[in-house]
């Protein structure tokens, strides 16, 4: 059978094989080296446009003096860190060379639970190598190495292990939808990547700034129960806000009025149950921005105004 003709397999195989054929020459191993050239770790990547800009995670990459990529045609370049995103385990390469390969990207917000998904990446140093299965979950959300929850993560049960990180999670068309991330150990089958519509955000803002600029009001919390007649009493529908455990001195939330002991819940009028939503309600967009918080003290509600700071 001709290694292009796939009318002799059957349909869910076909589909496989026309997955790894169209995106399987843009995946790399990549390879972590310290200042010596010494191996430190691996990892995977995908070459997502034609001038060699790579797409794999933050926790592939950090630490690394050198980075080194391999292609699946034998040739071995130079990578350059263009800039990497730990809160949504994200970074993007740069290639050395040319009439480098690249994959098509596709968009994660079209997929279906269901719908069949490739893994392409390089676990344990087997290059290359395939994985098959089903998107499990959208919306998931996930807690990266560094700490932050990440939105819109894809669960599904195509296998990774160690040394797929970054690689491509690709659908039956051949088009990257997501870059696999993580895995859930002792658990089989439950597999996460970001998607592609969320790392290429991030992508293009590394590409054009070196890091990606958030919001930040510099205070540090916890997410604390609201006591039910609290609750009732303020008409708050959410079970838990943000106490504030500690301020940064002359940091926005600090100029602004905001004291320990306080009680975050809500921010703009939006209720805020948690760190994390804390966290993900400041955007890019709202540095700069005076906001409006709504915090408990004493049992009563204030209002505080604050202006967040650029992360």
């Amino acid at each position: 059978m001709p290694l292009d003709d796939t009318s002799a397999l059957d349909p869910y195989s076909a589909r496989v094989v026309q997955a790894f054929d169209r995106a399987g020459p843009a995946v790399v191993h990549v390879a972590v080296l310290d200042a010596q050239g010494r191996p430190r770790g691996q990892g995977s990547g995908v070459i997502y446009t034609p001038d060699g800009y790579a797409l794999t995670n933050s926790h592939v990459v950090a630490g690394a003096a050198k980075l080194q990529a391999s292609l699946t045609d034998g040739r071995t370049t130079e990578a350059t860190l263009v800039g990497d995103d730990p809160p949504t385990d994200t970074a993007v390469l740069r290639l050395a060379g040319d009439g480098l390969p690249h994959a098509a990207l596709g968009r994660s917000a079209d997929l279906r639970v269901g719908q069949l998904v490739v893994a392409i990446g390089n676990p344990l140093g087997f290059t290359c190598t395939v994985t098959a299965g089903i998107v499990s979950a959208l919306g998931r959300t996930l807690r990266t190495r560094s700490g932050h929850m990440v939105d819109s993560v894809i669960q599904t049960d195509a296998p990774l292990n160690p040394g797929n990180s970054g690689g491509p999670l690709v659908a039956g068309d051949g088009t990257v939808v997501g870059v696999n991330t993580a895995m859930i150990a002792p658990a089989q089958g439950i597999c996460f990547a970001i998607g592609i519509d969320t790392a290429i955000w991030v992508a293009t803002r590394l590409m054009r700034d070196g890091r990606v600029r958030r919001a930040r009001l510099g205070l540090s919390g916890q997410t604390v129960p609201l006591d039910v007649r609290l609750r009732r009493r303020h008409g708050l529908t959410q079970s838990s806000g943000v106490l504030v455990a500690e301020l940064l001195p002359d940091a926005p939330a600090a100029r602004g009025g905001l004291a320990a002991g306080d009680i975050v819940v809500a921010l703009d009028g939006t209720p805020i149950g948690g760190v994390d939503e804390l966290h993900r309600a400041l955007t890019e967009e709202k540095a700069g921005q005076e906001v409006t918080l709504s915090v408990l003290r004493a049992a009563e509600m204030q209002t505080i105004r604050a202006v967040p700071a650029s992360a």
